[in-house]
């Protein structure tokens, strides 16, 4: 019989679009606003980051997913609207600001996505549908990427006048090099699932209903490795 000292550590915590669920070495974590395709706000890049405070020390593997039809797509436009959200900053807010403050307000939001690269933790994003603009980099901080037959990758910044600043420009650099980084940044195109395996983007492509479990099998896969 399995004492309670023995039993795999569990946790659960839902927030702001986000759910965090450990068991024993793997975590998963949810964008849990299917309704809005998971499109990302100031609240839910703060939730993303508690996620990463919260990880107990035993989680060696965490996956990243989205619910519903889209993994992200990307930021609320609604942040680019003047009232924005209640008892935030709007981007117009934000453009007004000083250049410190602005850095800072960055550096903030980064931190939703910086954790997913820490060094005793392997992520994995499993993304499936729409992974836009901030979608697109959020997939980028992690790891290792498992992608759906559906899936379409794009940096849609450039459409708004924006530069992609969440931290994704650089592992889309190491994973394609600088040409095609810049290519896929400036132009916004799509890239769909064969050539996001073709140039390294994803490791694997899977039919749609099979993604959880592909990315599932993934994880054991890298707990079953020898560690000595």
């Amino acid at each position: 019989m399995t004492s309670a000292a023995e039993k795999p550590e569990t946790l659960q915590f839902e927030r702001d679009g986000v759910r965090l669920e450990v068991d024993g070495a793997v975590a998963v974590v949810t964008l849990a606003n299917p309704s809005k395709r998971n499109a990302q706000n100031f609240a839910m890049w703060r939730a993303l980051t508690e996620a990463g405070r919260t990880l107990p020390g035993s989680v060696r593997v965490a996956i990243l997913k989205g619910e519903g039809a889209s993994f992200s797509a990307g930021l609320d436009r609604q942040a680019f609207t003047p009232e924005g959200f209640e008892g935030e900053p709007s981007f117009i807010d934000l453009a007004r600001s000083t250049d410190e403050e602005l850095d800072a307000a960055i550096a903030g939001y980064q931190e939703a996505f910086t954790w997913w690269r820490r060094p005793d933790v392997v992520t994995i994003a499993a993304v499936q549908g729409h992974a836009i603009g901030a979608g697109f980099q959020l997939a980028l901080a992690c790891d290792l990427r498992v992608v759906a037959d559906d899936v379409q990758f794009a940096m849609r910044e450039t459409s708004l006048g924006l530069v992609p600043d969440l931290t994704g420009t650089k592992p889309l650099l190491d994973i394609v090099g600088y040409s095609r980084a810049l290519e896929i940044c400036a132009t916004g195109r799509y890239v769909h699932a064969d050539e996001a395996v073709r140039i390294g983007l994803a490791n694997i492509a899977v039919p749609r209903a099979e993604l959880d479990a592909a990315a599932n099998d993934l994880a054991a896969a890298l707990l079953a490795a020898p560690r000595d």
